[in-house]
């Protein structure tokens, strides 16, 4: 099965997994933990927006930073930017926050509520040049799904 039909299987799975639930930590949870264990990815999670800091919320894998200031690493940028960033190789972007070593691409996806980043979703691979495009948009949809939850 290629990566596009894991998504398209996928993401009829997340919506039922939320639907009617309106804890939105649950229902973090519950994403994380299916696209971790369908992806096989070193750390899928969320980081959510408390004034001027991300803080860790549900996710699966190693532990993590705690918090991460607003513009900061991949997860502070994307949050800054307002936009999904794609790294291919964590070690060649500038400011990179190392919370695990063994971490070598990441995606992060905003989440957006009223055109304001809410959370992010965060997933890193110990692949290098892991995320694309596909991932870009799968990802985009699922943070859309979550952002509905707000």
């Amino acid at each position: 099965m290629t990566k596009e039909e894991q998504y398209i299987s996928l993401l009829p799975q997340i919506e039922s997994l939320v639907s009617g639930e309106k804890d939105l930590i649950a229902n973090m949870a519950n994403i994380a933990a299916v696209l971790h264990d369908t992806f096989g990815f070193w750390w899928t999670g969320f980081y959510r927006v408390e004034g001027q800091e991300l803080v860790l919320g549900p996710f699966q894998g190693p532990i993590a930073c705690t918090r991460i200031p607003f513009g900061k690493g991949v997860c502070g940028a994307a949050w800054q930017q307002k936009k999904t960033i794609i790294v291919p190789d964590v070690h060649q972007f500038p400011g990179h926050i190392a919370c695990s070593s063994a971490s070598n691409s990441e995606i992060v996806v905003p989440v957006m509520r009223s055109n304001n980043v809410v959370a992010v979703l965060d997933i890193d691979s110990r692949d290098f040049n892991s995320f694309d495009s596909i991932d870009q948009y799968f990802l985009e949809q699922i943070a859309a799904l979550v952002a509905v939850l707000l």
